[in-house]
């Protein structure tokens, strides 16, 4: 399988794994070229502050009502189970798509209650979008739907960059549970392939 960026491919797929929560990359995602605005207002180069180190990220927002929660949930949970220096090692990078209500300090307050080790970024839509896109992952600007609740329609994936080449080879789905995080975070914080 191909995953396509308009008509570009940008990453090849692994035909054998598409029944488990994890899909191994051929071709790794390259980490984002992205400066958003951390929870303390402070920009944050993703790039740069994640260099070497082992990286999940994921882009949702604090008033999903399902597969935010869960998600950032299952990691917060399956992280806990690791040693503390791998705990503090592992960055895990939750990017809104709904900046306009997720604010550094709403951000902050959500992922608090979730890890309060969680980097929360924020910043203009567009250039979260394309962030996005480049991960192969899709995200539509905020609109209400038709109850007139403001919702944010996204991809569910969780990328997972390998510290030793800063590439993305994980693409773990909506499917992914606590059980799965546990598995696969020790070998992803040693920069190995689950």
């Amino acid at each position: 399988m191909v995953i396509l960026v308009g008509s570009s491919p940008v990453a090849a797929v692994s035909e054998n794994s598409s029944q488990q929560a994890v899909t191994v990359l051929d071709q790794p995602f390259t980490k984002p070229d992205l400066v958003l605005t951390d929870t303390q207002g402070k920009p944050y180069d993703l790039r740069k502050e994640t260099a070497g180190r082992p990286t999940l990220v994921y882009f949702g927002y604090t008033h999903c009502p399902d597969v935010c929660p869960l998600t950032m949930n299952n990691i917060a949970v399956a992280k806990k189970q690791l040693p503390k220096a791998d705990q503090d090692a592992l960055r895990v990078v939750f990017v809104t798509t709904d900046p306009d209500r997720d604010t550094p300090a709403a951000l902050g307050a959500w992922l608090k209650g979730i890890d309060s080790q969680v980097i929360g970024l924020t910043g203009d839509f567009a250039t979260i979008q394309t962030a996005a896109r480049a991960l192969g992952i899709s995200i539509e600007p905020p609109h209400k739907d038709k109850n007139g609740k403001v919702v944010s329609t996204h991809g569910t994936q969780v990328i997972a960059f390998s510290p030793k080449t800063d590439g993305g080879y994980l693409l773990y789905g909506e499917d992914a549970e606590v059980d799965d995080y546990v598995k696969d975070l020790p070998r992803i914080v040693k920069g190995q392939n689950p």
